[in-house]
């Protein structure tokens, strides 16, 4: 691996690891192969590494090249694909008392069927949650629901569980999560590995696939993919096709020209008011710089030495001078409340000290720490007080948080005493400020300000209290009496020259600054050139076969409509990325038009056929995909052709189907296709239930 460039952190090496990433070796590839400049390569580079990475190229220090691929090709790791086994799910929204499904592991197609409030979305919803520990469906649910989704018929433990067999592995891992808390987020979760141990569920490094793969899809979300924001619909393709790094470099090399862009033309921008200002000034020297300003050529060391020329002989002491004049001091009103509050603090700390909520207090203190580092070390089960082996494990946090919750109650007193002390001491050292680095430490203002500043290392209320009152006042006087000082001693002779030399010299830095971003906006924009044009070729390379399944998936789908679906393709970059799907009505292909012809339901089918395509895709690890209501507003001959479709896709991947339309497993029936059918039901009391006999056709 090349090494890390010096001024590149650690949140940078992820994008510079390009050794084992396919697409940045083909990208290396590509780019050794074009003959670039070396400036423009090395742009090119930089953008691979991160965004310190192109601020150190642009102040002109080295950036070395990506690592090179591996130097032996190696087999691609087989995937170990994954299957369904059960859902089991309890008090969890529709769903009371335990209730779950049941799947042979491998490919094929199982409906679930049942009338709305069934429970079906329960079970989706839940695999998902115990998976990926959220759900997209909760993110725009009102907060009536967000409070109220657990079920309201059952008052025990609301858990979620998923079986699931991986291939290789003679028995199923169970992934479970129990909800603890009172949001739908406070969820805890861990794995029970085929052998009996538990482990976290980040063993599983699942996390990236989760997002590229998502095994699954609701009705909402097949909405979204064509009526929703275009950008979704775009990270999720690009991620699926192992694009993001390089959409991640081409947008970082974009920000970073837009910003190059920007200093460039600032100067410009803000030089007529520069003038405006010049020639309202009566100072001969505001004239000679206007003068300068509009001359054919722009001599920046001439106005340099003018902006330097501001008039007072000791220029240090007029800075110090201005900032005094412009110098704020705390308000009496502030330094009173802070006393009071202060002195509060401290008697209803006084009060709470040596009692028993106290004594809770330090102990909760010393036990929350305790498992925080039993969670960041679950392999160390020696105590850290006494050395005892064996003392922390799993039995000791659960009797730990038992405790804790009886012990809160009784420090609950205490906490809100050391809580209050802590704000207060905060307050105090807000206002306690460091003493400006302008201001003379030999004047009388530094000296009272360094008193003022040493009590931030005071931490006994009381003495913190009496010194804010006392030094404060000291303070208050020094800094009003030195502020009307500055004031009578700052005369301007020059009839405002001062300030517009300060503004005439902001702007020769700027106009500077915007030379260098000149010439380094050129290299840079050639770089994002390039590498946007490749970007173009890796997506349409990688976006073709996905497009190619999802237009035969749609041809199946929209049965004897004349509506084709032509190809996708994605373009853009930053806010402007999108995916732009190419759909024909009758034979007319303008693209701002044709989408507004289709109907709802035609809008679900071309939905299904851009997102089921990745259910196929090699790498993915998930042999199963999980289907919520994908017939809503569709037609009879979409639900026919809805059907061959998922029979098909069954033939290779685990397809579980919930819906509440029973014409989808009429029509696997009546075209004979395979299919395992159930149907699901639910009572007045949320007890769910699958009917005992399963129809396979």
């Amino acid at each position: 691996m090349t090494r890390v460039p010096e001024g590149i952190e650690t949140g940078d090496r992820a994008a510079a690891a390009t050794g084992d990433d396919p697409t940045a070796a083909v990208l290396l590839d590509a780019l050794a192969r074009a003959g670039l400049p070396r400036g423009v390569h090395s742009w090119v580079t930089a953008a691979l590494w991160g965004d310190e990475a192109l601020e150190a190229r642009a102040q002109g220090r080295a950036v070395p090249d990506a690592p090179p691929p591996p130097p032996a090709p190696q087999a691609p790791a087989r995937v170990r694909r994954a299957y369904l086994t059960r859902i089991r799910v309890q008090g969890f929204r529709g769903i009371g008392r335990p209730a779950e499904l049941t799947f042979p592991p491998g490919p094929g197609l199982t409906v679930i069927v049942g009338r709305n409030g069934s429970g079906k979305s329960s079970f989706a919803e839940s695999a998902e949650a115990a998976l990926t520990g959220r759900n997209p469906r909760w993110d725009a649910m009102p907060t009536g629901w967000r409070d109220g989704w657990r079920n309201l018929h059952y008052d025990e433990s609301t858990e979620a569980t998923v079986d699931i067999l991986i291939a290789g592995d003679d028995a199923p891992t169970r992934i479970s999560r129990r909800w603890t808390g009172e949001s739908v987020r406070s969820a805890r979760g861990e794995i029970v590995r085929p052998d009996g141990t538990t482990a976290p569920l980040r063993t599983l490094d699942w996390g990236e696939d989760l997002i590229r793969y998502r095994p699954f899809l609701s009705y909402d979300e097949l909405g979204r993919t064509v009526t929703g924001r275009s950008a979704e619909l775009y990270d999720t393709l690009t991620a699926l096709l192992g694009l993001t790094g390089l959409a991640e470099a081409e947008r970082r090399l974009a920000r970073f020209c837009d910003s190059l862009a920007k200093r460039r033309d600032r100067p410009s921008r803000e030089l007529p008011r520069l003038l405006d200002a010049l020639r309202a000034c009566d100072d001969p020297r505001a004239a000679r710089a206007a003068e300068l300003l509009t001359g054919p050529g722009l001599d920046l060391e001439a106005l340099r030495r003018l902006a330097e020329d501001d008039g007072p002989s000791d220029a240090a002491l007029h800075v110090v001078m201005r900032r005094l004049r412009r110098l704020s001091v705390p308000e009496r009103v502030v330094m009173a409340d802070v006393v009071n509050e202060l002195r509060g603090a401290s008697m209803e700390l006084a009060m709470a000290a040596g009692n028993k909520g106290d004594h809770a207090y330090g102990v909760v203190r010393l036990l929350e720490e305790a498992i925080e580092l039993h969670q960041r070390h679950p392999a160390e089960t020696t105590c850290p007080t006494c050395d005892t082996p064996g003392t922390l494990g799993a039995d000791w946090v659960r009797r730990a948080q038992a405790r804790l919750r009886v012990l809160r109650q009784q420090a609950a007193p205490a906490a809100a005493a050391h809580e209050r002390a802590e704000a207060a001491r905060d307050q105090a050292r807000f206002l306690l400020a460091p003493t400006p680095s302008w201001l003379p430490p030999d004047s009388e203002l530094g000296l009272v300000w360094a008193l003022w500043e040493s009590g931030a290392t005071i931490t006994d209320l009381g003495e913190l209290a009496d010194h804010v009152e006392t030094v404060g006042k000291s303070l208050r006087a020094a800094a009003l009496s030195a502020r009307r000082d500055a004031a009578e001693r700052l005369e301007d002779p020059t009839g405002g020259w001062a300030e517009e030399a300060e503004r005439l010299a902001s702007w020769i830095d700027a106009a500077g600054d915007a030379l260098g971003a000149r010439d380094t906006l050129a290299e840079a924009e050639a770089a994002l050139t390039w590498l946007a044009e490749q970007a173009r070729l890796l997506r349409d390379e990688r976006l073709g076969p996905v497009a190619g399944q999802a237009e035969q998936v749609w041809f199946r789908l929209r049965q004897e409509r004349h509506i084709d679906l032509r190809g996708m393709r994605l373009i853009g970059r930053g806010a402007r990325r999108r995916v732009e799907v190419d759909v024909t009505v009758d034979g007319v292909g303008d693209q701002t038009s044709a989408p507004g012809l289709l109907s709802q339901g035609e809008f679900q089918a071309l939905a299904l056929s851009i997102c089921l395509p990745r259910t196929l895709v090699d790498g993915n690890p998930f042999g199963f995909l999980v289907l919520d209501d994908p017939v809503q507003a569709m037609d009879t001959e979409t639900v026919e052709g809805l059907s061959a479709v998922l029979a098909e896709v069954g033939r290779h991947r685990q397809l579980v189907v919930f819906t509440h339309d029973t014409r989808l497993p009429d029509a696997l029936r009546r075209l004979g296709l395979p299919a395992t059918i159930r149907t699901i039901n639910r009572d007045a009391m949320s007890n769910v239930w699958v009917s005992d006999g399963s129809d396979r056709y």
